[in-house]
């Protein structure tokens, strides 16, 4: 029997009054259901109302203190949050169930905290075809505005994968026959003269803290003239595409 699915791995929750009204009228996008806090009131919300009865979305009215905890930020929802289909979207356990033994790529966020950085992964990894980007609940930010703004619009159709913790994501990966790449800039092997696995897994580490998680061998991307490394989204960029290239 499968599992049911949590809300949280089939919707991605937007909020304030411009990015829900956008959303209701991109014809890219289904919007699951539109809620309002019951103290929220003026003409941008008579716009998202007009526009979600226009397009058959449902609106729940909340408390304003609900609204506050479904967007994840008390600061910026200005009463109103939207769930926003993610078809891509799925937990860890199920993707690894479809994939099978086929060949999979997928990058493992392990602590990166910038929503710019994680925003710049999503689109790249799309774009070049992974199979997944697997986002750690722990250590990793909601997939909110910044990184749906970094992304350009593509988190929703990303193949996002959800994990409790990057170290828990590993040892089930590793346990399902994947190898553990880890980028860093220490490992003397280069991305692109070794052999890779069909089925891989590359770790991109934090900003701050870098690789925390057991891999199985580390790749470098060589780099000339004393420079010592990238920023953690444009090596993804790199990776990708090398990746997908083969």
């Amino acid at each position: 029997m499968e599992s049911k699915r949590s809300p949280r791995d089939k919707w991605i929750t937007i909020y304030g009054r411009k990015p829900v009204l956008e959303a209701l009228h991109d014809p890219a996008l289904s919007v699951a259901k539109v809620v309002v806090a019951d103290n929220a009131t003026g003409q941008s919300l008579h716009e998202i109302l007009r526009a979600a009865s226009k397009y058959d979305v449902p609106v729940e009215r909340a408390t304003a203190n609900r609204v506050k905890w479904l967007a994840g930020n008390g600061k910026h929802d200005q009463g109103v949050v939207a769930d926003v289909d993610a078809p891509r979207m799925t937990p860890l356990e199920e993707f690894v169930r479809e994939r099978g033994k086929r060949p999979t790529n997928v990058f493992l966020l392990d602590g990166v905290t910038n929503p710019g950085n994680v925003g710049m992964i999503l689109r790249t990894a799309t774009g070049a075809g992974f199979d997944g980007v697997i986002l750690p609940r722990a250590g990793t930010p909601h997939v909110g505005p910044l990184v749906i703004k970094a992304s350009a619009g593509v988190a929703f159709q990303a193949p996002i994968v959800n994990t409790s913790t990057a170290r828990a994501a590993v040892d089930l990966l590793r346990t399902a026959g994947y190898h553990i790449y880890g980028l860093s800039a220490r490992s003397h092997e280069s991305l692109f003269k070794a052999d890779l696995a069909p089925r891989a897994v590359y770790v991109l580490g934090g900003e701050t803290n870098g690789l925390t998680v057991p891999t199985d061998s580390d790749l470098q991307i060589p780099l000339n003239a004393g420079v010592e490394s990238l920023n953690v989204a444009i090596a993804a960029a790199v990776v990708a595409f090398e990746v997908t290239n083969r």
